[in-house]
């Protein structure tokens, strides 16, 4: 198979310095615009990717990301979103950058370059064949991410991967990948820019989509949601109150009483139910 790294492609757009502020915003909207429509044409993979977790979640296993730089980061905000969205333990969902937590907010040297550090900080966690990995890489190249998840294969970890080139080293590496070509970045080779967004879709569908099939959200609502400010506690109320039609005063005092929505609204029907 033949792979092309459109990711660095030359810019559809040149003498950027020249342009206005409104033309760069019209055409970094223009190529904005196009995501989408790529992630699109990749649904079934995304689907075939999903299902893996699900069962893997399902089975009391963990979901990991894993990558180096941009891709590193939109990692660990979905994993850390997780567990105030849905609920779940912190444990469940696992973002891992190469460099370590440092490299959250400043690069770290060469850090995506390294072999084996990849698969040396998935054993920090005990990673086991009950666990999925997937590697996030926009270019679908890099070094740190492709080798964990080649180790994970050799140990019966199932593996994942998204990047934004067909046909990468990172995709031939992986059980499920998932490529959004999404081509050259308005900047050349700024791949925080669509390929990010991009992967920030992707992501976003992997564990909406699991979370709701685990049972973590009822109808359309986040009834497992932390509480842990005063807009969520508003929500929890009016969540309760829109589910068992009773007034605000009420649901207040479920709440405070049950401290989580499902669980409060749990309660109201048994008593109900039970009287």
């Amino acid at each position: 198979m033949s792979f092309i790294k459109t990711t660095e492609q030359d810019s559809n757009y040149n003498n950027l310095e020249q342009m206005s502020v409104k033309e760069l915003l019209v055409n970094i909207n223009k190529e904005d615009k196009t995501v989408p429509l790529a992630v699109e044409k990749v649904l079934p993979q995304i689907e075939k990717l999903i299902e893996q977790i699900v069962l893997k979640l399902k089975s009391g296993g963990r979901l990991f990301y894993i990558g180096a730089g941009t891709s590193g980061r939109l990692g660990i905000v979905d994993a850390s979103e997780c567990p105030p969205t849905f609920g779940v333990p912190h444990e469940m969902v696992i973002g891992l950058i190469a460099g370590g937590d440092k490299a959250i907010r400043k690069a770290v040297e060469f850090a995506e370059d390294s072999i084996n550090q990849g698969w040396k900080d998935l054993q920090n966690y005990s990673i086991s064949k009950h666990d999925i990995v997937i590697g996030i890489a926009a270019s679908g190249t890099t070094p740190y991410v492709i080798k964990a998840l080649k180790e994970c294969n050799s140990n019966n970890i199932v593996t994942g991967s998204i990047s934004c080139n067909k046909n990468s080293p990172l995709s031939l590496t992986a059980n499920f990948p998932v490529d959004i070509v999404v081509g050259p970045e308005f900047v050349t080779g700024s791949s925080r820019m669509k390929a990010g967004t991009a992967q920030k879709l992707v992501l976003n569908m992997l564990t909406t989509s699991s979370m709701i099939k685990l049972g973590k959200v009822k109808g359309n609502k986040m009834v497992d949601m932390q509480l842990s400010n005063n807009k969520l506690i508003d929500r929890g109320v009016k969540m309760i109150m829109s589910e068992l039609n009773i007034d605000e005063q009420k649901a207040k005092d479920l709440l405070k009483k049950n401290y989580n929505v499902r669980s409060s609204i749990n309660a109201y029907n048994t008593y109900h139910n039970g009287n």
